[in-house]
C-alpha cells in the first residue's frame, strides 16, 4: 500500500499567493502613541492555478522574516514578514465583483488583515493577513464592517487569468426598459391632470 498522498483537486479556479507585511516606524508627534505601524508591502504569486490544484491548502501561514527586494531604498528600521500560501479562489456567483476589479485603472489584490494577539513581535501583536481576494464586492463588505483592508496591483498574469474567468461567467444584468414618454400622465400648464374623453363627438364640428 502506497503512502503517497494525492491532494483532492479544487472544484473552483484558484491560485496561491504569499503576502508580505511591513512593520515600519512612525515619525513625528504620532510616534508618542504609536511608535510602529503595519502596512501591506506586496502580494507575490506562490503557485499558478495548475500548481495550486495539486496542493493541499495551508491553514497555518507561518510568518517568515524576509528582506525587501529593493533593500537599498528600504528604511533600515523596518522589517518585512512573509505569510505564505494564501489561497485565492474564484466564485461564479461573484463574477460581477471580479468584473468591477478588472474595470478599474489598476486591477489589484485586496488583503484583509488583523492584529493578532497570539503572534507577537517585540511584545506587540503582528499584523496577520486573513483573506486575499480579487473581488471588489469582498473588499467593499470588509470596509463597510470597519475592517483593515489594503491593496496592491495584481501582476499581468493574474489579471489575464481573472479576465478569462470573467469572460466565461459574467453576464451583465439587463438594463430596465425606460418607460415611453407617451405613457406619462398628461397635465395642463398648471400641473393638474388632464382627462381625455374617448367618447365620439356629437353635433357639428367646431367652426361649422
Amino acid at each position: 500500500m502506497s503512502d503517497t498522498h494525492t491532494p483532492t483537486p479544487s472544484t473552483r479556479p484558484a491560485l496561491e499567493v504569499d503576502v508580505v507585511m511591513r512593520r515600519e516606524p512612525v515619525d513625528g508627534p504620532m510616534a508618542r502613541w504609536q511608535p510602529w505601524r503595519w502596512v501591506l508591502a506586496d502580494v507575490l504569486l506562490h503557485a499558478t492555478p495548475d500548481e495550486t490544484n495539486l496542493l493541499d491548502a495551508d491553514t497555518e501561514h507561518e510568518p517568515q522574516a524576509v528582506e525587501p527586494v529593493n533593500a537599498a531604498g528600504a528604511d533600515p528600521r523596518a522589517s518585512h514578514w512573509l505569510f505564505p500560501r494564501h489561497r485565492v479562489e474564484l466564485f461564479r456567483d461573484d463574477a460581477e465583483g471580479y468584473y468591477l476589479n478588472l474595470s478599474s485603472p489598476n486591477p489589484c489584490f485586496w488583503v484583509f488583515w488583523r492584529a493578532d494577539d497570539e503572534r507577537l513581535l517585540d511584545g506587540e501583536p503582528m499584523a496577520v493577513p486573513q483573506i486575499v481576494t480579487l473581488s471588489y464586492h469582498d473588499a467593499g463588505r470588509w470596509l463597510d464592517a470597519q475592517e483593515r483592508v489594503d491593496q496592491v496591483p495584481a501582476p499581468d498574469e493574474v489579471v489575464d487569468w481573472l479576465r478569462a474567468f470573467v469572460d466565461t461567467t459574467y453576464v451583465p444584468e439587463p438594463k430596465k426598459r425606460k418607460r415611453p414618454e407617451s405613457f406619462k400622465p398628461l397635465t395642463d400648464r398648471f400641473g393638474n391632470p388632464v382627462r381625455i374623453s374617448t367618447d365620439k363627438r356629437r353635433g357639428p364640428p367646431p367652426g361649422a
